[in-house]
């Protein structure tokens, strides 16, 4: 298995994920432990010389000109945490919450934060033994990072809240109480620099970075089976086009389609038919595709840069100076996670309209609804009312959250980001194209089907006879609802991309066109 250095190594946004699912694993190396070490004793040394230092021996946000006794001061790190924990509706995946941890823990090893070895070490344990913390979807608002979900995250290390095991939801004392472990006992700061931080609104962002990345491919491969079912024309993918608009994402979506039709025999038999030029959704894909693609590389690079950064406040950079700052601020990730939730939605706005082509029987030997006999049989007709019902809901969601502001912390936070609720809605808008792009499958499968027994590609032919061997081709009306979700199991698994690449490689031809350094290796 994989070793990560935490503090130390770049932090990718599939790192993250790779880590929380268990494929590697994160440590401590010698070097930053020192650097925790010493942080933690840059904190001690100034509660030792009673210097007024904000979170150290203040009180918090308005309240941070009420100075604390030198005995109370790990006693309001506690307070911090008890105060703070006041999120409300149901609780995120366990899955984010478990990135939330590794998140942290990798700020915190950067040595800025001031906080105890053993309050790492213990965060740690929570994600290696996969006791993780129960954390509320609602409550932050994206200014001091993420308080009220970080506060929740943080509760089982005093012994308090709620964590997952075995995939039970039980109490925090419970499990130490099993384990025979104490909680911890906070020192001067370290609520603080717990609670502080963007975390949740970055978790968020790293799973979307990863999903996004499997919708993408997903959404160009279904593009091109449903290009081939529908006879259109390789030409608008041909690089000659794309060098004059030389765009990353749009260059990578053209060449990617030419490589996966280049050679069918579909294509070819009707290279000299009368349709001069194909509508939009079929012409336009490298234009839309590549724009959701180049919005995700601004994305990828945004919340990377996030989560290999420190967040929280004040920052000690040694114990002469400590800067309170406001790098915990979400504002640097909440405009792109609003963003990517556009260019997610556009991504099933243009797929609604292939669902809709593939229905109107204007293509030669595809007929009407995707279904010979109709009239008695509705073919495939109301798949597209559910393609439309999704896209639309898409295109209230994709209102910025970041566009508001509401004052919080007695005006002393006089400006938020709202990026939690950016993120939130990113994964619902995630989880809806990958709905949309299941039933453009469908669609484009079946149309194909009609054109047998021509042949396609090495790679399009392995994705339909993937996609064959858990949907049937459908000649009459019968319940869909079996179907579509094993037409979404096999979307959301990311099985198709893999079955691309291997027919791909045994076959030794191109998949993925120019760029591929930008969109798979990261």
């Amino acid at each position: 298995m994989n070793t990560f250095k935490y503090g130390e190594d770049y932090l990718s946004s599939s790192i993250a994920v790779a880590i929380a699912k268990g494929a590697q694993h994160g440590v401590l190396s010698s070097d930053t432990i020192d650097k925790i070490n010493q942080s933690a004793q840059y904190v001690q040394d100034i509660v030792d010389s009673g210097k007024v230092v904000y979170g150290i021996n203040t009180g918090f946000g308005p309240l941070c000109t009420t100075l604390i006794s030198p005995q109370d001061t790990k006693k309001l790190q506690e307070n911090i945490l008890k105060s703070h924990a006041v999120g409300v509706g149901e609780p995120i995946d366990k899955e984010l919450s478990k990135l939330m941890l590794i998140l942290k823990v990798h700020a915190l090893a950067k040595g800025f934060s001031g906080v105890q070895l053993s309050t790492v070490e213990r965060i740690i344990w929570h994600i290696q033994e996969d006791v993780i913390p129960v954390v509320p979807k609602q409550g932050s608002v994206g200014a001091s990072g993420d308080l009220a979900p970080l506060s929740h995250l943080f509760l089982p290390l005093i012994g308090l809240g709620k964590v997952w095991k075995d995939g039970q939801v039980v109490s925090t004392s419970s499990v130490l109480q099993e384990k025979g472990l104490e909680p911890i006992h906070l020192g001067a700061k370290e609520g603080l620099a717990l609670i502080n931080g963007t975390q949740f609104m970055a978790a968020h962002g790293v799973k979307a970075v990863v999903e996004m990345n499997r919708l993408m491919n997903n959404a160009d491969l279904i593009a091109t089976l449903m290009i081939e079912g529908l006879n259109g024309s390789i030409k608008p993918f041909y690089a000659e086009l794309h060098q004059l608009r030389p765009y990353q994402g749009n260059s990578f979506v053209a060449s990617t389609i030419h490589n996966l039709l280049k050679g069918s025999a579909i294509l070819e038999s009707h290279k000299n038919c009368s349709r001069v030029q194909d509508p939009y959704s079929l012409r336009c894909i490298p234009q839309v595709h590549g724009a959701s693609r180049n919005a995700w590389l601004h994305f990828r690079d945004t919340i990377e840069l996030e989560i290999n950064s420190v967040t929280d406040n004040p920052i000690i950079i040694n114990n002469e100076l400590t800067i309170s700052g406001g790098s915990f601020h979400g504002q640097p990730i909440a405009l792109p996670l609003d963003y990517a939730t556009l260019a997610v939605s556009e991504l099933g706005n243009i797929s609604d309209r292939r669902v809709y082509l593939s229905l109107e029987g204007e293509t030669n030997g595809v007929p009407k609804l995707l279904m010979k006999t109709t009239g008695l049989n509705s073919g495939f007709m109301i798949l597209q009312y559910s393609t439309a019902a999704i896209a639309s809901e898409n295109k209230g969601l994709c209102f910025p959250a970041s566009a508001d502001s509401i004052p919080t912390s007695l005006g002393q936070e006089d400006h938020v980001s709202m990026g939690s609720i950016s993120g939130r809605k990113l994964l619902q808008v995630l989880d809806n194209v990958d709905k949309i792009l299941s039933i453009e499958m469908l669609c484009a499968a079946q149309a194909k089907d009609f054109h047998n027994p021509l042949a396609s590609t090495a790679v399009i032919e392995a994705i339909h006879q993937h996609i064959r061997k858990t949907i049937p081709h459908i000649e009459e009306d019968q319940p869909m609802q079996e179907i579509l979700d094993n037409a979404l199991a096999i979307i959301k698994s990311g099985e198709l991309i893999e079955v691309a690449k291997q027919a791909a490689a045994e076959h030794q031809v191109a998949y993925f066109g120019k760029g591929e350094d930008y969109f798979e290796n990261f």
